[in-house]
This record gives C-alpha cells, sequence and structure tokens, in this order.
C-alpha cells in the first residue's frame, strides 16, 4: 500500500511513520509536512506544503495512493476556539475534500481524542471541534473513513518529536491507567491493518486500536 502521513514532524505522526517505514505491507509513504524532516529510508519521500489550505499545485505528486494517515493538528491548551476550529476543523476538512477529488477510494484516518464529542454541543471546546470534525469527514468518505481516538500515548524509541513534558509524565501516568495507554506502534500497526482488513466501526476507542493492533 502507498500512504499519505500528514504530522510526521510532531509525536503521532512520527510514530506512525516509524511503523509506515517499518511494515512489510507498505510500499511508499509520503510526508506532508510544512517544514523539512530529516530522515531518509528508501520507502520515504516528502513533500513540503506551507498551506494545507491550498494544494492546486501539487496534484500531480498527491495521485495515486490508497490512504491517508491524517496526525497533523495541536493542542488546545491555550488556543481560543476560533483558532482551534481553523486548525483542526477547517484545514483538515479542506485538506480531506481536496485529497478525495485526486483519490475518490483513498482511506482516510483523522487522529482525534478520547472522550470527543459526536454530539458536537457539549461543554468541551476541543471536543466539540473534534467531533464536528469527525462527522463531517464520515460524511465526505463515508465507509472509506475511521476516527482514531487514542487517549496515552507512549513514543517510539528513536523519536525526536516529542515534548520533553510528555517524556516526563507519560511513563508516570500509563502504569495507573493501563487500559487507556497505546503504544505509537500500536497505533500505527491499527492504522495500517484497518486499511488492509477494514474494521466494523469508524470511530474507534483504545480498546479498538489495541484490537486492530493484533490482527
Amino acid at each position: 500500500m502507498k500512504v499519505i502521513i500528514t504530522g510526521a514532524t510532531g509525536m503521532v505522526g512520527e510514530g506512525v511513520l516509524f511503523e509506515c517505514l517499518a511494515n512489510e505491507n507498505v510500499t511508499e509513504v509520503l510526508m506532508i509536512n510544512r517544514k523539512h524532516y530529516n530522515l531518509d529510508h528508501p520507502k520515504l519521500k516528502e513533500l513540503l506544503i506551507p498551506d494545507f489550505l491550498q494544494l492546486e499545485n501539487f496534484s500531480e505528486q498527491l495521485k495515486g495512493y490508497d490512504a491517508c494517515f491524517y496526525c497533523a493538528g495541536i493542542s488546545s491548551i491555550g488556543i481560543k476556539e476560533e483558532e482551534f476550529t481553523q486548525i483542526t476543523y477547517n484545514t483538515t476538512l479542506s485538506f480531506a475534500e481536496q485529497l478525495f477529488q485526486l483519490n475518490p477510494a483513498t482511506i482516510f484516518i483523522f487522529v482525534s481524542g478520547n472522550r470527543t464529542d459526536s454530539s458536537e454541543v457539549g461543554k468541551v471546546m476541543w471536543a466539540r471541534v473534534k467531533g464536528k470534525t469527525e462527522n463531517a469527514l464520515m460524511k465526505l468518505y463515508g465507509k472509506n473513513q475511521y476516527n482514531f481516538r487514542p487517549a496515552i500515548m507512549k513514543a517510539t524509541k528513536g523519536q525526536v518529536n516529542v515534548k520533553r513534558v510528555y517524556k516526563i509524565l507519560a511513563p508516570i501516568i500509563a502504569p495507573f491507567f493501563p487500559q487507556k495507554t497505546l503504544t505509537l506502534r500500536q497505533v500505527g500497526r491499527a492504522m495500517i491493518n484497518v486499511v488492509l482488513k477494514g474494521y466494523p466501526k469508524q470511530i474507534l476507542e483504545v480498546d479498538d486500536i489495541d484490537q486492530l493492533a493484533k490482527q
């Protein structure tokens, strides 16, 4: 399979990238980044796109891919709803719509979050916005779209894009919540497996991701 990964300069995207490069089912990976990611690998290509809202000039480079693992995003901490919506909803949907036009059979996987609000009307801002994003993506791609809702994630050895606070806190918190903890190797493997085998749910919680990673 040939896959597109966004967000490889972040912790989740980098972890998923490592798993894709190690997995024999993945023959080619196209990283779409805003800034260069320094890694050489025979499977790996990089496409720098400064504005995900404007893909018009990159149509030829984006054709022919089987799946997109959309791992780009930002934390909601200290961000107003308008800005968070612009990045999480508007930018994601614009990217997804343009990619759909080029590859209508592509499977699109969005990294959401534990406790995302599908009703879109809850009190927690980030959960509403991510719920709205999930719903719009499912409407656009139909059965070819999956939303991953991980909680606590542990980085893969060798990752460089892990914030210091996460390096410190994750190993401390994870043992107290083993049922909410996944490795990024599991997340990446589950994404690959959902493309290969499908899954009966389009919204995948921690248990679903764990189950898929074992297949």
